[in-house]
């Protein structure tokens, strides 16, 4: 994916920490994936290997700033406890990244892991090309050394179809052969997703569009606004089905979306992708080019995103990060075809022995937690109030089978609009709604059941008071009776995995 390009700076790569736990920064995630220093944004080829998960991603290791595109490393046995690794992948001088290993996937090509990823040159004018890389030891579980091949296997789009943005391979298998999803944009403006045969990874054949945005499903979900569609990804269901994700780029992130449907070979030898339903993959403003594992050993598909900085650009130079990959999220659907998402269940790995609430109670909140409201009347959580008495709050309604997000006091340096999010947590007249909020700094996750996930940031000001006080059946804080349920625990700091 692109954005702006920024200046480059001192700092330098190789440290060990994937937390960035040394950081100083109050707002800084400490139990999310991210580099200690320095810019991050898409995650990209989430990949298990050798019984460790490995999670890349797009890393400036010079500047809080998108340019000098490196892949970043990580690895974890568990999906709580990460330990960093050197960088994957560096630009080649005079190779066809030269100016940017930019976003893709990793696969087992006979064996040898190996990614596939989009390459720029200093030409760049959003067309890509594709370029591999190898793992120079195939049995060190922690594939520490890559090998790039010295040019790319695809140059850039195919002829005829007017292309103007070409990026963001993703490789998966389907009716034993090996395909490819490629994100791209026409002159016209239409986004779509090409499909290419790549059964052997250094010959690929151009397979035709799997979809664009005139779909009349895809046009329904995700409106006109898109003009290129970023980082599709492609998962099979526990029931069969496939759900295609992309990111919708305008020029900018802007937000992104999922399709599910059924997945066929056409008259062509290519594959058809016919979509039924469609929405939101994520509800917030924080959220952007998805990457999925088709955790087959676990029975799952697991998710992962980026969550950009929405304060001040001087503020993030002053802090020195910017950038941190979302938790890894459990995606399926449910019986009416919709998209259901929750958090990892590895992630309660990084509660503490024992919750701090474990009832509806006026509390404290520390830096970093993981809570749980369960609600069976009307029920408000406020999780922060600011010196003008604005509170962070979450309202549950089972009548309406809702979950609101008011986050209006928190403004935001890009100056979009604030209002109250509503988010579909079950069916109307539920006998209760369940929310759970992982928070970690300045990184909001909420999940209102399974049925959405919104993604924000949140940047506690000095006077911010951060106190969790729910309120339910008309009960004052404190006073929420058998309305609601509460339990909170604190993320303790990881230890290398």
């Amino acid at each position: 994916m692109s954005h702006a390009p920024g200046s480059a700076g001192p700092h330098a790569p190789g440290t060990t920490d994937p937390h960035g736990a040394g950081s100083t920064d109050p707002h800084a995630p400490r139990h999310h994936v991210r580099p200690p220093a320095n810019w991050a944004n898409d995650p990209n080829g989430p990949f298990r290997w050798r019984g460790r998960y490995h999670l890349f991603y797009q890393h400036n290791p010079y500047a809080p700033t998108h340019t000098d595109m490196h892949w970043g490393h990580a690895s974890s046995p568990d999906l709580a406890r990460w330990t960093h690794h050197p960088i994957a992948l560096t630009p080649t001088p005079g190779g066809p990244d030269e100016a940017g290993c930019w976003s893709g996937c990793v696969v087992d090509d006979a064996g040898v892991p190996t990614a596939v990823y989009t390459g720029i040159d200093h030409r760049h004018t959003g067309l890509g090309t594709l370029c591999l890389a190898r793992a120079a030891d195939p049995e060190d579980r922690h594939l520490e050394r890559w090998r790039p091949e010295p040019g790319p296997v695809v140059a850039g789009p195919p002829d005829g179809l007017e292309v103007t943005m070409f990026r963001d391979p993703f490789v998966f298998s389907h009716a034993g052969r090996r395909w490819s999803l490629v994100g791209a944009g026409h002159a016209d403006g239409t986004p779509s997703v090409l499909l290419y045969d790549c059964t052997d990874l250094t010959s690929w054949r151009f397979a035709g569009i799997l979809l664009d945005g005139r779909d009349p499903v895809a046009a329904d979900a995700f409106g006109d606004k898109a003009v290129g569609w970023e980082c599709p990804q492609l998962l099979r269901t526990r029931g069969g089905g496939w759900v295609l994700a992309v990111a919708l780029w305008d020029g900018d992130p802007r937000a992104t979306g999922y399709l599910a449907g059924t997945l066929e070979p056409d008259a062509a030898g290519g594959l058809a992708f016919a979509p039924r339903t469609g929405g939101r993959l994520d509800h917030g403003r924080d959220f952007y080019a998805p990457a999925v594992l088709q955790d087959d050993a676990a029975g799952r598909a697991l998710l992962w995103g980026w969550s950009w900085e929405s304060r001040a650009r001087e503020e993030t130079e002053r802090a020195g990060w910017a950038g941190v990959l979302t938790s890894p999220r459990v995606v399926d659907l449910g019986p009416d075809g919709t998209l259901r998402t929750a958090p990892a269940p590895e992630l309660e790995l990084l509660r503490a022995a024992a919750p701090f609430v474990t009832a509806p109670v006026r509390t404290p909140l520390p830096v970093a937690y993981d809570l749980s409201v369960i609600a069976r009347t009307p029920t408000t959580a406020s999780l922060l109030r600011a010196a003008s008495g604005a509170e962070l709050t979450l309202r549950l309604d089972p009548a309406t089978g809702t979950v609101t997000l008011d986050r209006s006091g928190w403004p935001r340096a890009r100056g979009d609009g604030a209002a109250p999010l509503v988010l579909p947590a079950g069916p109307p007249g539920a006998p209760e709604l369940e929310v759970r909020v992982l928070v970690d700094g300045s990184l909001l996750e909420v999940f209102a059941g399974d049925r959405a996930v919104a993604t924000e940031r949140v940047y506690r000001r000095p006077d911010d008071v951060a106190e969790l006080a729910v309120t339910s059946g008309g009960a004052g804080p404190g006073g929420a009776g058998d309305g609601a349920a509460v339990t909170g625990w604190a993320l303790v700091p990881p230890t290398p995995g």
